[in-house]
């Protein structure tokens, strides 16, 4: 890789796959002025197909890319492995190859539910994955394929994540409220941290600034391997449920507290799903907000465009 992207091309361009995604939204908005951004949704490239992805990563010549895209439909991947694992398992692989070929950066996303969930402990990046579904073994597979690629690359491990499009359990929660449902039931025997995916998107631009400014590769290749970031602090289910009526003045609706048992899924679900951010700070000098504050962020973005 160059010390400087003028050589080659004044403007570096960053290929962004999952543009329509949670995080990938944000993200085509939070990498402006960064570099050429080339954002593709599943429209674009369905990174399944993987002759397509290789395709279009040689055609584009990214100096850096984010992969945003994946499979991430918990319970139905346990009876669709096939497709959780092309998208999950596959395609990351497919990307690191291609990018270490050009001397690119990939930066990828993960999940807590690469690990079981026993530990009384957040977990930090050296332990030992132990995932419990179809789609926490498909996610654990790409981060493998892409520390096997041995190029250049950032695994970030997130968590519980949330905004205000796609699916998900805010704006579940908002449509049960719509619905004026008595009561709602919701788990609280599972922890972990409800992480916005506009910090998610604001975090990984700050790093994606910093290998814009310096993209030496010796320094990026000391740097890879395996962050966690989510939201600082820690909840239930059913406390981030309750925080979620709480800051939407939703009235009348009593939220009853309920085991994982008592709420049976196809996937298993870990029952800690808290990770350690310590070394991503400790990196990079970055620290996500607090969850609550997060949440308050997201719904004041919302409320401001809903006019």
């Amino acid at each position: 890789m160059s010390d400087s992207f003028s050589s080659h091309q004044p403007w570096p361009v960053i290929m962004l796959t999952g543009a329509n995604g949670q995080v990938g939204f944000e993200l085509t908005r939070s990498l402006q002025g960064l570099g050429r951004v080339v954002a593709l949704d599943r429209n674009a490239l369905n990174i399944g197909d993987a002759d397509r992805v290789r395709a279009i990563i040689r055609d584009v010549k990214p100096a850096l890319i984010i992969n945003a895209a994946a499979y991430t439909a918990v319970d139905r991947a346990e009876t669709d492995e096939l497709h959780a694992h092309l998208a999950n398992g596959v395609a990351p692989g497919t990307i690191a190859e291609e990018a270490r070929r050009l001397g690119a950066l990939v930066i990828h996303y993960s999940t807590d539910y690469v690990f079981d969930g026993t530990s009384a402990q957040p977990y930090r990046e050296g332990d030992e994955p132990k995932p419990l579904n179809v789609y926490g073994r498909t996610k654990l597979a790409g981060e493998r394929a892409v520390a096997a690629a041995n190029g250049a690359h950032l695994i970030l491990r997130t968590s519980w994540v949330y905004s205000v499009m796609g699916r998900n359990f805010l704006l579940t929660m908002l449509r049960l409220a719509r619905e004026r449902r008595d009561e709602i039931r919701v788990v609280a025997d599972q922890v972990g941290a409800p992480t916005w995916s506009g910090t998610i998107a604001a975090l990984t631009s700050h790093i994606v600034a910093r290998y814009i400014a310096d993209p030496d590769a010796d320094r990026w290749g000391s740097l890879s391997g395996i962050y966690h970031l989510s939201a600082a602090g820690e909840a239930s289910w059913f406390d981030f449920a309750t925080a979620i009526f709480d800051a939407t003045n939703c009235k009348g609706i009593a939220v009853r507290p309920i085991s994982s048992s008592e709420y049976p899924t196809p996937a298993r679900r870990p029952l800690n799903s808290r990770l350690c951010n310590d070394k991503l700070a400790s990196t990079f000098g970055l620290r996500a907000p607090a969850w609550r504050e997060a949440l308050a962020r997201c719904l004041h973005d919302r409320d401001r465009a809903m006019g």
